[in-house]
C-alpha cells in the first residue's frame, strides 16, 4: 500500500529540519571554529595565525563539511518541493476527473 502524500511530506520535512538544523550549526560556528584554529598556530601575529589556519587541512575539511551538509538540506528541501507538485498534480487530475464525469 502507497504512503499517503501527507505522510511522505511529514517524513521528508522532518528530515530536511534536522538536516538543515546540521547545516547552520556548522555555518554559525565557522567564525568560532576559526579563533580555535587560529590559536592553535601559536602565531605571532593575527594576519599569519589566521593565513596558517586557512591553510590547513583541518579548516579544508571543515569547508567541505559544512557544504556538503548545506548541500544535503538542499536537497531535502527540493525533495518537500517535489512532493507538493506531486499533491497539487493530484489535486488537479482529481477535480479535472469530477468535471469529467458530471459531462
Amino acid at each position: 500500500m502507497a504512503k499517503i502524500l501527507s505522510e511522505t511530506f511529514r517524513l521528508a520535512a522532518k528530515a530536511w529540519v534536522e538536516a538543515d538544523a546540521v547545516a547552520s550549526l556548522l555555518e554559525e560556528t565557522k567564525s568560532a571554529n576559526l579563533s580555535q584554529m587560529m590559536l592553535a598556530t601559536n602565531a605571532d601575529s593575527v594576519s599569519k595565525s589566521e593565513m596558517l589556519a586557512k591553510a590547513s587541512e583541518q579548516w579544508t575539511s571543515y569547508i567541505k563539511t559544512m557544504t556538503d551538509a548545506r548541500k544535503h538540506a538542499n536537497l531535502l528541501k527540493v525533495q518537500l518541493e517535489w512532493i507538493r507538485m506531486k499533491f497539487s498534480e493530484q489535486q488537479s487530475a482529481e477535480a479535472t476527473a469530477r468535471a469529467e464525469r458530471r459531462l
